[in-house]
Parts: C-alpha cells; sequence; structure tokens
C-alpha cells in the first residue's frame, strides 16, 4: 500500500486525486508542511510515501515513473516526489524542519522560497541530506506547478498534445534488443503485456507461463514424431513471444522485482536446457533411434559458457577506472552506423535469433541437424566476442577495482583444496600480469588431456584433477586485477562442464550421457545463481555452500574418481547421485535467498548479449 499526501492551495476542477488513486494510492491532504508532518506521522511506517503539490499538472505515466518505480529509495519530477520506507525517516525530518520553519534536516540550505513547491523543496533538502533522488528522463512527458492562468492552461494543452499511453507502450520495449526480438516480437508482444496489466496479470505470472510453454514444446520434441516436433517449434516461438512480454509488462507497470529478475534469469536457462534434453529423447524416441545425447550436452557446456565469458568480462570492467581503449572507441563507431548495428547483433546468435533457428530447424529437420548448427552457430558467436574482450582488454588502460576482483574470485567457485593452495603457495608463487590466467590455463589444459587421452577406466583422469586443483590454486592465489584474469572462470567452467562431457561420452554406458546432463545443469544453476546475486548487489553464496558442494575441482575430482571406481551401470548411478545431491544443496539455499531476500528490486535493461 502507498499514501499520497497532497499538499498545497485548492485546485478547482483537478482530478489530481483521482489519478493517484489510480496508481494505488491512499490519497490524503494536507494544507501546509506542517499539515505532511501530521499526515506522515499517520501513515504506517512500511509505507511508502509521496508529496505532490495540489496545482500539479502532468501526464499520469510521469507520476507513475517517479512515484512508483520499485528500484529506487527516492524519486521525483517538478512538484511530485515519494520515499520508500527505508528514506521515511530523512522525510520526516526534513519535514519536521520545513513546519518549523527552520534549515531543513540540519543541513546549511536555506528553507525554500514561498514560490517554490514544497515537494521540490523537500527533494532539495534530501539531496542535501545525502538520500539519492532518482529522477526519471521524461522525454516529451509533461510535469510541473504552472501558477498563472496563462502558464496552467499551455500546460494543459501540452499534456493533451501528447498520448502518454503510446509512449508507456513505446517504452515498455527495451532500448537495446536483436533483430528477430525488435521486428518480429516486440510489434505485437508489448500489446500482449498491456493486455496482462489490465487484467492484473504480474510479470512473474508471464514468467512462469513462459517456462510451461517451453516445457510442453520439449514435450512434445521428446515425442520423436514430425507433428511432435512442428508442435515443439511453434510452442517454443511462443514460449519466446511471453519471455519477451514479462519484461516489458515490468516496464509498462513498473513491476520490478528481485525475485521476478532471478525468475526470469533462471527460467530462461531451464527452458533452453530442457528443450535440449527433449530432442535428445525425440531423437531415441524416433524411427532411427539416433543417440544425440552427446550433442545436446556439448550444446548446453558451450552456451553456459559462453554466459560466464559475458559475465567475467562485465564484472571485471564495469566499475574499472580509466577504462579507455582503441577497440572499444572503434566499436562504438560501428554501433552509429545502421547496418552494422544489427550485423553486430545477430552475428552473437542472441536468445532470439538463436531460438527463431531452433525452432525452425526443429519442425523441419531432425534433432542431430539442430545441434550441429547450434554448435557450428555458437562457436563462432563465441569466438567473435571473445577475440574481441580480449582485444579490448589487452588495449585497455584500466584499474580493476577490489569489488571486480572479488566479483571474478566468487565467479571462479574455488572450493577447499584449491583454496588451501591459494592459501600457502598461491599467494608466493606469480608468473607476472599474466600470471592467474596462465595458471589456470596450464590447469585446463592438464586436466582435459588427462581425461581425454589415456584410456577410459585408468587412474591418469583422476591425477590429472589432482594436478588440476592444485594449478587452479595457484590461478586464484592472488587478487585477479590483470587485464585478462577475467578469462579465469571461463576457464574453470570449460574444464569442468568438459570433463564430465568427456567422461560420460567415453564411458559408453547406458544412461551415463542423460546423467552428466542433469549434473552440469545442476552445477550451471549453481552458477548462474552465483552471478545474478552479484549483479543483485548482495555477494556470492555463502562460503558454506561452495564448500560443501565441494567447488569446481573438487567435484572435477569426485567424477573422475567416480569413472576410475565404477563402471557400468556404476558409472551412472554415480553421476545421478552426485547431480541430485548438488541440485538438492544448490536449489534449497537459492530459493531461500530468492523468495526471503532483502535485495533491492532489479532490473536488466540491456538484457544479456548471447
Amino acid at each position: 500500500m502507498s499514501t499520497a499526501i497532497l499538499t498545497g492551495p485548492p485546485v478547482v476542477g483537478s482530478s489530481l486525486a483521482d489519478e493517484l488513486r489510480s496508481l494505488g494510492f491512499d490519497v490524503r491532504m494536507a494544507a501546509d508542511a506542517a499539515g505532511v508532518a501530521t499526515q506522515l506521522v499517520a501513515v504506517p511506517a512500511g509505507e511508502r510515501v509521496a508529496v505532490v503539490d495540489t496545482r500539479f499538472v502532468g501526464h499520469a505515466h510521469a507520476l507513475r515513473l517517479a512515484l512508483t518505480d520499485p528500484r529506487f529509495t527516492a524519486g521525483a519530477v517538478p512538484g511530485a516526489m515519494t520515499v520508500q520506507p527505508e528514506a521515511r525517516a530523512e522525510l520526516a525530518e526534513v519535514v519536521g524542519g520545513r513546519s518549523a520553519g527552520a534549515e531543513g534536516a540540519g543541513t546549511t540550505r536555506p528553507p525554500a522560497d514561498h514560490d517554490q513547491p514544497l515537494p521540490d523543496a523537500l527533494v532539495d533538502d534530501l539531496l542535501a541530506a545525502g538520500v539519492d533522488v532518482h529522477r526519471p528522463e521524461l522525454g516529451v512527458l509533461v510535469a510541473g506547478v504552472p501558477v498563472a492562468p496563462e502558464e496552467r492552461a499551455r500546460a494543459r494543452a501540452a499534456v493533451d498534445r501528447v498520448d502518454d499511453e503510446e509512449i508507456r507502450l513505446r517504452t515498455a520495449v527495451k532500448s537495446r534488443d536483436g533483430f528477430f526480438t525488435t521486428f518480429f516480437i516486440s510489434p505485437y508482444s508489448r500489446y500482449i503485456a498491456r493486455w496482462c496489466a489490465r487484467r492484473g496479470l504480474t510479470p512473474n505470472h508471464v514468467t512462469t507461463a513462459s517456462l510451461f510453454t517451453a516445457l510442453i514444446a520439449a514435450g512434445c520434441a521428446a515425442t520423436g514424431t514430425r507433428p511432435g516436433f512442428i508442435a515443439a517449434g511453434a510452442l517454443l516461438i511462443f514460449s519466446f513471444v511471453l519471455d519477451c512480454t514479462d519484461g516489458q509488462l515490468a516496464r509498462y507497470s513498473l513491476q520490478y522485482s528481485t525475485l521476478g529478475a532471478w525468475l526470469d534469469a533462471t527460467f530462461d536457462r531451464a527452458k533452453e536446457y530442457a528443450y535440449y534434453a527433449g530432442l535428445a529423447l525425440g531423437a531415441a524416441n524416433s524411427g532411427g533411434g539416433d543417440d544425440v545425447w552427446a550433442l545436446a550436452l556439448a550444446a548446453m557446456v558451450l552456451q553456459t559458457c559462453r554466459h560466464v565469458v559475458d559475465f567475467s568480462f562485465n564484472e571485471a570492467n564495469h566499475d574499472a577506472t580509466g577504462n579507455t581503449s582503441p577497440t572499444a572507441a572503434l566499436s562504438d563507431r560501428l554501433d552509429s552506423v545502421g547496418w552494422t548495428v544489427w550485423a553486430r547483433r545477430m552475428i552473437v546468435l542472441p536468445i532470439g535469433e538463436r531460438w527463431a533457428m531452433i525452432a525452425v530447424l526443429t519442425a523441419l529437420t531432425t534433432p542431430r541437424i539442430v545441434f550441429y548448427a547450434l554448435l557450428i552457430g555458437c562457436s563462432f558467436a563465441a569466438c567473435y566476442t571473445t577475440a574481441g574482450r580480449v582485444l579490448r582488454s589487452l588495449t585497455r588502460r584500466a584499474r580493476r577495482t577490489d569489488r571486480a576482483a572479488r566479483a571474478l574470485a566468487d565467479l571462479a567457485d574455488t572450493g577447499p583444496l584449491a583454496e588451501l593452495v591459494a592459501k600457502g603457495a598461491g599467494r608466493r608463487i606469480g608468473l607476472g600480469t599474466y600470471g592467474p590466467l596462465l595458471w589456470a590455463a596450464a590447469a585446463t589444459g592438464v586436466l582435459l588431456a588427462g581425461v581425454a587421452l589415456p584410456a577410459y577406466g585408468g587412474w591418469a583422469p583422476v591425477g590429472a584433477a589432482a594436478v588440476y586443483a592444485l594449478l587452479a590454486g595457484l590461478a586464484v592465489g592472488r587478487p585477479l586485477k590483470g587485464p585478462l584474469d577475467w578469462l579465469v572462470p571461463p576457464l574453470f567452467r570449460v574444464a569442468e562442464y568438459t570433463t564430465v562431457l568427456i567422461l560420460a561420452a567415453r564411458s559408453e554406458v547406458n544412461g551415463a550421457l542423460p546423467a552428466a546432463f542433469g549434473l552440469v545443469a545442476a552445477v550451471a544453476y549453481h552458477h548462474y545463481d552465483t552471478v545474478y546475486r552479484i549483479r543483485g548487489g548482495t555477494g556470492a553464496p555463502p562460503h558454506w555452500l561452495v564448500r560443501i558442494t565441494g567447488g569446481h575441482e573438487g567435484r572435477t575430482l569426485a567424477v573422475t574418481a567416480a569413472a576410475a571406481v565404477w563402471h557400468d551401470q556404476g558409472f551412472t548411478i554415480a553421476l545421478t547421485a552426485l547431480a541430485g545431491a548438488l541440485a538438492l544443496a544448490v536449489l534449497i539455499e537459492s530459493i531461500r535467498f530468492w523468495v526471503s531476500s532483502g535485495a533491492p528490486a532489479v532490473h536488466d535493461e540491456t538484457g544479456e548479449p548471447a
């Protein structure tokens, strides 16, 4: 519930109170600052409070942007302001100062002159008191407190000239999106978002509907029949339409939440990977009985590692100082040329283009062809994006912050074995600026060679995993502040996921690859969960969770040992048990955190490039 306090001289014929009620506010009246102070005391402590001048003239959407956005502690447009419960104390203090005719909030700023609307004066005092007040960009929207009759007439005419509903619909769409999404989805999905808003549906409802649609699509693909494949492709596209709609609904109705951001991010991965599993089952159930589980797992590994590259690079550089690069400058110039913008967005095979390709190929071809196309396209995209980021990093003059180094260390997911090495020899043994990258590359190379080259079933992979744990500890022994240290977490992901893939594929045990698919899915969920906690500003999962799940090196050692000890169905059982235990541990902690988290509402405007 929210409360709006209207203050100022009475205005005949004003519909402002009705507009505020339509935005969900309980409206109260106060003649001056003293009245606002009295009303403020009567409002329950857990409610948002807005103060609006009775003479306000403007669009309802301007008020909505300023007064109802949950992402910001305080917001304001001329003539209207709001604070969330966490800033109520500061608001009460500055209102008290105004009502007493003293200096606001104990600051050196004098009270506003008599012509300044009280909400604007309160905003000045809040800023002086250190409260961050968000001022939304209004563009052509109108918001102000005209006093003279002719000024009010001009302001009302300006309001009438602009259709704020059209603005609201247009801004519900991301400012930066892929070609397929921009031209084939968003032109109509925004109207679906408005339809949902008018019926009281929330973004989380739409996100959940998108998940169920994708799961039904995966079930259709699993039938292995041509009608099933056609239905699966159509449902996958519809699931993507709903996936776009939930974000547009959030922007349209300003219904942002931490839980919603987590659901949207994790469900995207769950939908895509469940569909891969459906295709693998469909291939097995088709007339030819094709086994493509290795391809399905390889596609999941590749896609997850692509995302880790994105996340690591962004975390390493988003708050770096002196963050300049000729390569980045060239990229910015290319973004100003129309055709290169769309070409560069399509070449990375973002989610819209990727799902469209998967859907069309599912309907027209076979699961094996779908996975071949997916692996080729994503491999090219991964090489393109990673090479560009390496060039940027090598030519960039930047100082990485301690926060960035901490984020990269959290993304590395170091377990107790490598942590022990890091605290010992890792702090004393270095290889210069590129030491962490060289240690991580050496660790990955030793592990994959030890897993792939010897005959299956021996203890050589276990020895390679032990060396991997040692070298991985050396890689994270010092703060990850080097120009290419953001590559350390992706290398660890490649090492761990690919080890599971190779061992399951080489075992030739019935059910080993599906079990490996489940294991990598559980571990990948843990890594995505880590990413979105860091993005939300709440830090990585608790250290005890990383310890009990073994870290990347501990899980790798466990899988190689299982391959050496158990053969035939024993290996499948071991992989299944490990997948179940990991999934149970990370899901329980993740759900507990996101449901009960006090993290601020977040909103990813740019979206994921991959």
